[in-house]
């Protein structure tokens, strides 16, 4: 039922008074808070995947193996942010002989939290992704209060791991409104409009996220909104690795794309390979997995549509599995096609079909491996599977950085480490905020802002900025950078 004004004027008042309080807790304690949300969750285990399973039918070990991820980011973002490195802190003492021509002043940066964040929740990682997921992770770590959009794919599962967040975080001594959850979609707009809201997060389809995205540009004060939209996340093979480990890229390959049926935003959607080599004919002659539930009737429509209309495209046609009829639940596929038809129709096939169904392009030359890299819109990611001495590779690794937010060589893209060096996201349509990434401890940055202090005396500046902090940690110090030392 959607909420009344007065109670999405206090749900977001609640969120502001104990963002205000939040902001001013120690990193090193708000890391103690988390680490009790993520504990009450894991203990939540046997509750929640039973719900879980009847929402989503993704099989009990996928579901259990998504809390604990889910659980063990809660934990790496709790400890990073209380590290202090997505702070980037610079201390620049002053200094009447700066060469600049002029006396550089005492000059202290760090960063600052956001303040309240609407989160909206994906559908297809229900737990890593969605009310106690890596966006509410890193904005609760970074100092900012969160208003979670459930999604309607699951919303007997978000109500009840919304129960046990709030109950945690009110167990461990979090100001109350620190976390909130609402179910309807208009309520959901209406925060990310409304004034207090200073960023947004989103995973989810293209045509949702440019929804939100603009709105959220289009506010009197436009705010950061970090979307995750959409990718076909590329697979390009030399002709060499085609001949010598054409069994191998097949079967890792088939695997990647049908892994949870399809619906990874990084399942690998294209591959391109040498015509007439063994590669295509394995892929031709593969036995495709069996059918296996979507998560949705919407999943399963937006599926078929996709497909029907790839399939209704000049010069694509079925390789190995599926079938022109519907088939319920929907059996893989690949379809086949050129890259002289890719390259003259790449809006038309290089589209993302959510679910159990990839491409396989064959080219005449390698050559055209790098026109169609070129030609490619902003990816999640996109791999290589090729020899280090192929001539083509360094051209093409190249182009394809400049396109992807994570290039992999021999390996596939399903699976996204929680890490530091992660790097989830790329140009548009991809995300929406190319610069950031939605996994890993990097995650932290999208949600606080550099202020600098000038000329502040010892007493009267933030902890980390002070000669002598009560927590050290790494600081740039005069252009020299020293691991958790003291000015």
């Amino acid at each position: 039922m959607e909420m009344t004004d007065v109670a999405r004027e206090r749900l977001v008042a609640d969120a502001v008074r104990a963002g205000e309080i939040w902001a001013q807790t120690a990193p090193a304690d708000r890391a103690t808070v988390l680490d009790v949300v993520a504990d009450a969750l894991d203990a939540a285990a046997d509750t929640l995947v039973p719900i879980a399973i009847a929402e989503t039918y993704l099989p009990e070990p996928r579901l259990r193996g998504e809390l604990t991820r889910a659980t063990f980011q809660l934990r790496l973002l709790a400890e990073s942010a209380a590290a202090g490195e997505h702070l980037d802190v610079r201390i620049d003492h002053a200094d009447a002989d700066w060469p600049m021509g002029a006396p550089r002043p005492d000059l202290r940066r760090t960063a600052m939290p956001l303040g309240p964040v609407i989160v909206f929740a994906a559908s297809n990682f229900p737990f890593a992704f969605s009310v106690a997921g890596g966006d509410t992770a890193s904005a609760l770590a970074a100092g900012c209060p969160v208003i979670i959009k459930a999604h309607g794919g699951h919303p007997e599962l978000s109500i009840a791991t919304a129960e046990v967040v709030t109950d945690a975080l009110r167990e461990a001594g979090a100001p109350d409104g620190l976390f909130g959850l609402v179910e309807e979609a208009s309520d959901a707009r209406a925060i990310l409009t409304h004034p207090e809201i200073k960023a947004g997060a989103f995973t989810g389809s293209i045509p949702a996220g440019r929804t939100l995205f603009d709105l959220a540009q289009a506010r009197p004060e436009p705010i950061p909104f970090y979307g995750e939209l959409g990718s076909v996340n590329p697979v390009f093979v030399t002709e060499r690795a085609a001949t010598r480990r054409a069994q191998e890229i097949a079967d890792g390959f088939l695997a990647s794309f049908t892994l949870g049926a399809g619906q990874f935003c990084t399942k690998p959607g294209v591959l391109l390979a040498p015509a007439g080599s063994d590669l295509v004919e394995n892929l031709g002659a593969a036995a495709l997995p069996a059918a296996a539930p979507l998560l949705n009737d919407r999943i399963v429509a937006g599926h078929r549509n996709v497909l029907d209309e790839l399939l209704q495209r000049p010069g694509v046609t079925a390789l190995a599995g599926g079938d022109r009829e519907p088939t319920d639940p929907p059996a893989p596929n690949l379809l086949a096609t050129t890259t002289d038809v890719l390259l003259e129709d790449v809006d038309g096939i290089l589209t993302e079909c959510f679910g159990p169904t990839a491409v396989v392009a064959t080219y005449r030359d390698e050559k055209q491996l790098v026109e169609v890299a070129r030609a490619l819109d902003g990816q999640l990611t996109a791999t290589v599977a090729g020899e280090a001495d192929d001539a083509i590779v360094p051209e093409l690794v190249s182009t394809l950085a400049r396109k992807a937010g994570r290039v992999l060589w021999n390996q596939w893209p399903t699976g996204v480490s929680v890490t530091y060096a992660q790097q989830h996201g790329g140009p548009y349509p991809a995300t929406t905020a190319p610069g950031t990434t939605s996994v890993g401890t990097a995650a932290l940055s999208r949600f606080v802002r550099p202020v600098a202090w000038q000329g502040f005396p010892d007493t009267l500046l933030p902890d980390e900025l002070r000669d002598s902090p009560h927590h050290p940690i790494d600081r740039r110090i005069d252009g020299r950078l020293f691991p958790g030392v003291t000015a």
